[in-house]
């Protein structure tokens, strides 16, 4: 996955076995990009069985938060902690649509990703540059560029995830793993109401709010992140 940050994939390798990967028809994988987080949650469960592993940590960033949900709470053994970042629960609150519309009509961002991510104060931003300049450092064997073929599918999945009730929070309650719960302040695609919302309705959770960052709040205060997830999955 030469898409994510150096700065926490490579921070968090130093210590633990990680595997980064992309799921099926994203980056250099092959196949067709599921257009629901239930087909996307069983592709990386047959991925993770093939490798032959039997207990995993999980960190699902984004719609990747909802993937990992679903697959801590079909698979609880497989799954030793869960660590969800800037995502939401089942039925959480979304603005995917009109934020892509804003970031991608931001001609003075160098990169959509800094008004996505990012705040619009002064530190943020500079942080945020900091994060496209990391993205770049791979010069081989990097990822292709995501078309529709890939954002229309995963649009889809993130919004009807997010739309679809789930007042009981049966995914949530579901999931018995200690979980480490992250969301940055002023994250406008996935609010960080629906950090506190799942912080609540899982049974053994610890919720961890970032100052004046947003949706790549994990990018952006990298060093603390990392050094807190290491606690977590070492405690």
């Amino acid at each position: 996955m030469t898409r994510g940050d150096p700065a926490v994939v490579n921070a968090l390798a130093a210590h633990r076995p990680v595997i980064a990967f992309d799921n099926a028809g994203v980056g250099r994988s092959t196949g067709e990009t599921p257009d629901n987080v239930a087909a996307m949650a069983r592709d990386a469960v047959d991925f993770i069985n093939l490798l032959g592993l039997t207990e995993v940590d999980l960190l699902g960033f984004s719609l990747g938060g909802f993937i990992a949900q679903q697959i801590a709470a079909e698979h609880g053994p497989l799954v030793r902690k869960l660590i969800l970042a800037g995502t939401a629960p089942r039925g959480g609150e979304e603005h995917l649509l009109a934020v892509l519309q804003e970031a991608f009509s931001d001609t003075d961002a160098p990169d959509p990703r800094l008004p996505l991510f990012f705040t619009k104060s002064s530190d943020s931003r500079s942080s945020g540059l900091e994060f496209l300049k990391r993205t770049k450092m791979r010069k081989d064997d990097r990822d292709t560029d995501s078309g529709s073929a890939v954002t229309d599918p995963q649009a889809k999945a993130v919004i009807t995830w997010c739309a679809t009730p789930d007042p009981e929070h049966a995914i949530l309650r579901a999931i018995r793993q200690p979980t480490l719960v992250v969301s940055g302040s002023h994250d406008t695609m996935l609010p960080a109401d629906n950090a506190y919302v799942m912080f609540k309705a899982l049974s053994n959770a610890q919720l961890v709010l970032y100052p004046d960052s947003g949706h790549g709040a994990l990018f952006q205060h990298h060093e603390l992140f990392v050094s807190q997830v290491r606690t977590f999955l070492e405690a």
